[in-house]
């Protein structure tokens, strides 16, 4: 082996050749050595020592010619003097790149881009790819509630991952989206064509007689082409594919404010369908015999009116939880807030009741967490019916405390199982729709009563506004769009009472008004008329003499 030092590095160059009396490599003492030609060459650089003041080297071999590995040595040493003697920060920050491009046995970066991303701060390995970040990025994300970091999680590792994680991050672009999106559609019309498939051979199955050898050897056919197809799938709707985007708008937004890759963010640009926002419909005399005739609710989110609103807490006046039911009713608590309010958070004197704290189903596991949002965290009015309704419930839960004994669970909610232990979500919902289908009333989730809640405030006239701060909404904006379709028929109404508003006189007189008024002029002006409907209106004969 020979080397070559100069100032800043090495380059050496051995080979392979072996002794044959002793089976040894021959080393410096190899006889080919003469020939430049023979072996191969390396190099070698002392790097500036890790964080931990451990020293290091870059090195790299298989260069075939004195001349390249010089090569690839002057590189080595451009990027070390790219920062000012007095940064050791960047010092650092090259050394640790050229570290990583030693173990990965990855191609030097370009001098000029280097030079570039260490002036504007940004990191210096520009090979992260997607699927790396997108780690990164979540696992910084452990203060989040649990609902968004499942939902986080759910796009990049059913979409975002599979169809970008291979993607260099800094080369990331709006046509990587493009693609992700259309392969996203071509799929769902592939899960709705197998959907169809599978469900006319469940149809053609239930169809065929159970009597007969031929009918029993056909339905054993068809089970097991049922079993080989793929099950019922749910597509990915345009609403989640908007969602898709804003996670990785998200994570580029992050990645961007930390300088790892420069002011771009394709999520941004990428051009998609609209997103359809449901609105929220009142159950109708005429939608709910469409609903009895056909089974087909008219929108996803559909409201009772006030009347069948008070069917629902009559059928449900006197249940363990009716004050839980009436306060989602006529407050708008959400489902996890409705099921976790805590006796300290209630005040019977000011007549309210703090919302800080929800139960969230992460699986089939109830946790405890914040609200939905900051401004989910919020002081509810109550009217006195409520108030009086909580100190009855007060009342049943020492009652359910002294049954229990030492079995009881002291958890301080207000709305508890018998035992005291916490409300399970889940459960609640589940009991919410068998309650709906007792009173017989058209259906409704129970989120949907909490939209209910905001229909009857904005028909009672309350100010949206206020009516956003109680339901915790972030922004009056998001009320508006929810509720457009409420409001408009509200805008409606408003406009029928504005027209009643103007006295008119009856439509037979004006019928009578506007047929004169097409006839020609018989009489001069100022000459008197006579009424001719055979009544002593004197409005009438006023109108025709006018």
């Amino acid at each position: 082996m020979t080397s070559t030092t100069s100032s800043g590095g090495a380059t050496t160059r051995r080979c392979s050749c072996r002794n044959p009396d002793t089976g040894k490599n021959y080393g410096k003492s190899c006889p080919k050595l003469a020939n430049r030609r023979h072996g191969t060459w390396a190099i070698r650089h002392e790097l500036t020592n890790r964080s931990d003041g451990t020293r290091r080297e870059f090195r790299r071999s298989g260069f075939e010619s004195s001349a390249e590995a010089t090569k690839e040595l002057n590189k080595v040493r451009a990027l070390l003097a790219i920062p000012e003697e007095d940064d050791p920060a960047g010092h650092l920050a090259i050394s640790d790149m050229l570290e990583t491009c030693s173990k990965d046995k990855e191609p030097l970066p370009d001098y000029d881009e280097t030079r570039r991303r260490l002036a504007a701060g940004q990191a210096l390995n520009p090979r992260m790819s997607v699927s790396e970040w997108l780690d990164l990025w979540l696992g910084g994300k452990k203060r989040l509630r649990v609902g968004g970091l499942k939902r986080y999680e759910s796009d990049i590792r059913v979409h975002l991952k599979p169809h970008l994680g291979e993607v260099r991050l800094d080369k990331l672009n709006v046509q990587h989206l493009d693609r992700m999106f259309d392969a996203i559609n071509e799929a769902n019309i592939e899960i709705q064509e197998q959907n169809a498939q599978r469900r006319a051979a469940l149809d053609e199955l239930k169809a065929i007689p159970w009597k007969g050898a031929e009918n029993r050897a056909r339905r054993k056919w068809l089970k097991a082409a049922i079993d080989q197809m793929p099950s019922f799938r749910r597509v990915t709707s345009v609403n989640t594919q908007h969602h898709i985007r804003a996670t990785l708008r998200a994570a580029l937004n992050t990645a961007i404010a930390q300088r790892i890759i420069p002011n771009y963010n394709a999520a941004e640009h990428v051009e998609m369908k609209p997103g359809t926002k449901p609105k929220a419909l009142v159950w109708t005399e005429e939608r709910v015999a469409h609903w009895l005739a056909t089974g087909e609710k008219p929108s996803p989110v559909m409201v009772w009116t006030p009347e069948q609103t008070g069917q629902f807490l009559d059928h449900v006046e006197g249940d363990r939880l009716d004050a839980m039911w009436r306060l989602i009713a006529f407050r708008g608590l959400r489902r996890g807030e409705g099921c976790s309010p805590r006796w300290m958070d209630f005040s019977k004197r000011t007549r309210s009741l703090e919302i800080a704290t929800q139960l969230v189903q992460d699986g089939w596991e109830v946790l405890e967490g914040l609200p939905k949002t900051n401004s989910g965290i919020r002081s509810v009015a109550l009217d006195e019916e409520t108030v009086d309704a909580l100190e009855r419930r007060k009342l049943l839960q020492q009652e359910e405390k002294r049954k229990w004994g030492d079995a009881w669970k002291d958890t301080g909610r207000i709305f508890t199982e018998e035992d005291g232990s916490l409300l399970h979500p889940g459960k609640i919902s589940d009991l919410f729709e068998r309650l709906v289908a007792e009173a017989g009333l058209p259906p409704i989730r129970l989120h949907d009563l909490r939209h209910g809640a905001a229909t009857l405030m904005l028909a009672a006239g309350v100010d949206i506004k206020v009516v956003s701060e109680t339901l915790g909404h972030s922004d009056s904006r998001i009320t508006r769009d929810i509720y457009q379709s409420v409001l408009d028929d509200l805008a409606r109404a408003a406009a029928e009472a504005v027209v009643k508003l103007v006295p008119r006189a009856p439509s037979a007189i004006r019928s009578l008004i506007k047929q004169r008024a097409a006839q020609p002029a018989s009489n001069p002006v100022g000459s008197s008329a006579r009424c001719t409907c055979k009544c002593s209106c004197g409005a009438a004969q006023q109108a025709l003499t006018s």
